[in-house]
């Protein structure tokens, strides 16, 4: 039974050097400046007056920091991989535009070239035809020539 009453004897002591230290760390809470500020509005004065209230706000305001702060953070995320998306997304349609700008010029200096090749390959035949079957263009041309 002594140490029964020993170690409530010690219980009591440690909890009152733990309550000595939390009033201590209170005090030097409520004697900060801003802290004096804010206690001085009807916001802390109302606290001060309903402690289970400010209580309530504190434990509020601690446990929400981190689902708010994880939100921010998958906000802050999206909206950087939507720049940095946007920006992957508009290179690659420049990519394929470009492509596609390639190919069509191709194409149309491919056709060019075949119509050029073609003419050119058809000209002289045509152009020797309609001299033997129709010799006064040519003479025409020759008097051209001497004029």
């Amino acid at each position: 039974m002594e140490m029964d009453q020993c170690s409530s004897k010690s219980r009591v002591i440690e909890f009152q050097q733990l309550f000595g230290s939390w009033a201590t760390l209170l005090s030097r809470f409520y004697d900060d400046p801003k802290v004096a500020q804010l206690m001085k509005t009807r916001i802390g004065q109302f606290l001060s007056s309903h402690p289970f209230f400010a209580l309530t706000v504190m434990l509020f305001g601690a446990m929400s920091a981190i689902p708010v702060g994880m939100f921010l953070s998958f906000a802050l995320v999206t909206i950087i991989m939507s720049a940095v998306g946007l920006v992957f997304f508009e290179a690659f349609l420049l990519f394929v535009g470009g492509t596609t700008l390639l190919c069509v010029l191709s194409g149309i200096a491919l056709f060019s070239v075949m119509v050029s090749f073609i003419f050119n390959a058809l000209y002289f035949p045509i152009s020797n035809i309609l001299s033997r079957y129709n010799p006064n263009l040519t003479k025409q041309h020759d008097v051209q020539e001497k004029e």
